[in-house]
């Protein structure tokens, strides 16, 4: 009887415990830094334009050109729309007609009134001939202001009938072609002549947020009004503040704000919406940390301090953000802070910093893959050897592992 026993060579591993080099962390630092930081406010704001025409008729007629093209930029004074100007022409003509003849009128009553004086003065006539011939070249002469005043009035009808642009800025769409009509009383509107440069644009303040502002205008000071897009990762255009509305809106407990823009490149358009950040103060010499330094336990924020390969927890007292930056208080320009790993961070905790000290450790890593292969190696001919003693008297031994034989 043939009795085959198999024997496990491998000798059991011991398992090795977590975070070989005993509970230190890896972490990558960052560095507090002396700086300037600004003070925003952050609202939402409507481009809007400091001038805009709405141009309608002041006459009745047909309109007979159209001088602007869509879109065009145009100046104070330059032609945008003619309408037939023949008929107001013709009354002008009319009224300055009137107007001579009333004058002659006016100037023989004045010759006859100059004749009437010098035969008063010789007793040719009596007092009242010189008193009437007076009010008569009185009369005329408000005849004469009201062919005048008539003639003005054409004059201007005439002027209407040429419309022209009352400021500089972008005309919009054609809104009327040559053969239209239009009406004086209608509410047609021929052309709208928005002026770009420069712009304004109107956002609100919080109630909360108006003492500050109002103390920096008071004191004059030009603040800073930058205008970004709607992702408020791109600054469209920069400008100042002109000033604040005179009451507050209880709906929304905000006052309105105006700042205007340059607006050179026309990068701001009208009733475009842009997020807003009004620059209320400078905080000066101040201690910046990357925000994702600072952490925070309920209403307590704190960083932990890198020394000698030491994480020490300090608690701060945070100030205002912006670009990534915290102004903070309770540390100094200069400290090394933690700023990863912060779920395994412990006070006092040893740490090792990311990127020092690899070479050593890559080191360690290939002697003990090395190792690990010589034994494997040495393993593996152990087992050759035992398989070509063990397994050449006997059938059907087991390869890589010892075999026994016995006899019954």
């Amino acid at each position: 009887m043939l009795v085959l026993r198999e024997h496990d060579d491998s000798a059991a591993s011991p398992k090795g415990g977590r975070g070989a080099a005993g509970g230190t962390v890896t972490i990558t630092t960052a560095t507090a830094t002396k700086g300037d930081i600004g003070v925003y406010q952050d609202s939402i704001g409507t481009v809007t334009p400091v001038y805009t025409a709405s141009i309608t008729s002041q006459v009745n007629g047909i309109v007979t050109a159209v001088h602007y093209t869509e879109g065009q930029i145009v100046h104070k004074g330059d032609p945008l729309i003619d309408i037939d100007p023949r008929p107001y022409e013709a009354t002008l003509e009319q009224a300055q007609g009137t107007l001579d003849r009333d004058e002659n009128v006016l100037g023989q009553a004045e010759m006859d009134l100059e004749r009437y004086k010098d035969a008063w003065a010789r007793n040719a006539i009596p007092k009242q001939t010189l008193d009437d011939q007076a009010k008569i070249v009185l009369q005329d002469q408000g005849t004469v202001k009201i062919d005048q005043g008539t003639v003005q009035y054409d004059k201007i009808q005439v002027e209407y009938c040429h419309i022209v642009s009352p400021i500089t800025g972008r005309v919009g769409l054609r809104l009327v072609d040559p053969g239209n009509v239009v009406q004086s009383s209608g509410a047609l509107t021929l052309a709208v002549v928005t002026q770009m440069q420069p712009i304004t644009v109107i956002f609100t303040i919080p109630e909360d947020g108006l003492a500050p502002v109002q103390a920096r205008l008071v004191k004059h000071a030009k603040l800073t009004v930058d205008a970004l897009d709607h992702d408020s990762v791109k600054k469209i255009a920069t400008g100042v503040l002109l000033t604040l509305d005179n009451l507050i809106d209880t709906t929304t407990a905000t006052v309105k704000a105006r700042a205007s823009f340059d607006n050179r490149d026309s990068a701001l358009f009208p009733n475009q919406f842009v997020n807003v950040r009004l620059l209320v103060d400078t905080h000066h010499d101040a201690t910046l940390v990357p925000s994702s330094t600072v952490q925070h336990n309920g209403q307590a924020a704190f960083v932990y301090v890198i020394q000698d390969n030491t994480a020490h927890m300090r608690s701060v007292q945070t100030g205002v953000s912006d670009a990534g930056n915290t102004e903070v208080t309770g540390i100094n320009p200069g400290d090394e802070l933690a700023n990863s790993s912060f779920e395994k961070l412990t006070d006092n905790g040893k740490i090792a910093v990311a990127g020092q000290g690899g070479a050593g450790a890559g080191n360690g890593a290939g002697q003990g893959t090395n190792g690990g292969a010589k034994a494997g190696g040495q393993g593996g001919n152990g087992g050759n050897s035992g398989s070509g003693t063990g397994g050449g008297n006997r059938k059907n031994s087991g390869k890589g592992k010892s075999g026994g034989s016995s006899n019954p």
